[in-house]
């Protein structure tokens, strides 16, 4: 028998509201960060709001005990759901070792506060139109280690710090300063007044990285995943480097070639120290 509206809001006064205990699918808008190392170094740094961490049942106590006393130190709730429940709120493929946390959104710095604190040891990343975000965060993760003063992106046809970059960039987006510019061109134009040699990595170039002198002040510059650095990026730079390939492929990911020639710019200035 059909029920009048009258009949539904007397049952409905009578038992109470319905309530719905199944987790809500986590929104597009609502930043998420997963995974061990990640959450942990976002719970080190306390550089962005938390409003929960939740935990798998099942997930091995040893392996987020530190993620748990943070928590409870910082007073960030955290919830313990099923695995089945657990998995509603990420990607079908998503590693998430059993925690996440739901979070703000990572922060652009200002690329005047990277600029005004340049020095005579600076080494600052510029990437051309990276679009891969895996790619990104990858970048963002080596330029951390190697201890670069900021990274530059610009803010059109290029990946921004999404959760995908934030994810892979494994924590190194709560310790590097990373800012937009509208212009890489005019970028490049500023930082050749503040006397920064401007290097450039291309596959077609004359001169081998660990030629270069990598003790003054430099902004590399890195270019897309498929077509490398634009001609007017290139044209501007000072000087344009190669890492020599030794087998059958061409090119290494842009990630590792970051790593390979900002870890010999490191290699070279502590040589000169000693």
């Amino acid at each position: 028998m059909r029920r009048s509206r009258r009949q539904e809001r007397e049952r409905d006064v009578r038992d109470g509201p319905q309530r719905n205990t199944r987790p809500k699918k986590k929104s597009a808008d609502r930043p998420v960060v997963y995974g061990l190392l990640p959450v942990l170094e976002l719970l080190r740094v306390g550089s962005r709001r938390i409003d929960k961490v939740i935990v798998a049942e099942g997930a091995r106590e040893s392996r987020i005990s530190e993620i748990l006393d943070l928590a409870r130190q910082r007073d960030i709730l955290v919830d313990r759901v099923g695995r089945e429940n657990f998995s509603r709120f990420l990607p079908e493929d998503a590693n998430h070792q059993g925690v996440l946390a739901f979070t703000s959104a990572a922060e652009y710095a200002d690329a005047d506060e990277i600029l005004s604190g340049l020095g005579e040891t600076a080494l600052i990343l510029i990437l051309d139109g990276i679009e891969d975000p895996r790619n990104l965060g990858a970048l963002l993760r080596t330029a951390e280690c190697a201890g670069v003063d900021g990274v530059l992106i610009p803010e059109r046809r290029a990946v921004g710090l999404t959760d995908t970059v934030v994810r892979s960039s494994a924590g190194a987006t709560e310790y590097i300063k990373v800012a937009k510019v509208p212009n890489l061109n005019r970028l490049i134009d500023d930082l050749k007044e503040k006397d920064i040699w401007i290097a450039g990595a291309a596959g077609d170039a004359t001169t081998d990285y660990a030629e270069w002198d990598w003790n003054r002040p430099t902004a590399l510059v890195l270019g897309s995943e498929g077509s490398g650095l634009h001609r007017l990026v290139a044209e501007k730079c000072d000087v344009l480097v190669k890492i020599p390939m030794y087998g059958k492929i061409g090119s290494l990911n842009v990630s590792v070639a970051a790593g390979v020639i900002l870890f010999e710019a490191r290699r070279q200035r502590i040589a000169k120290r000693k």
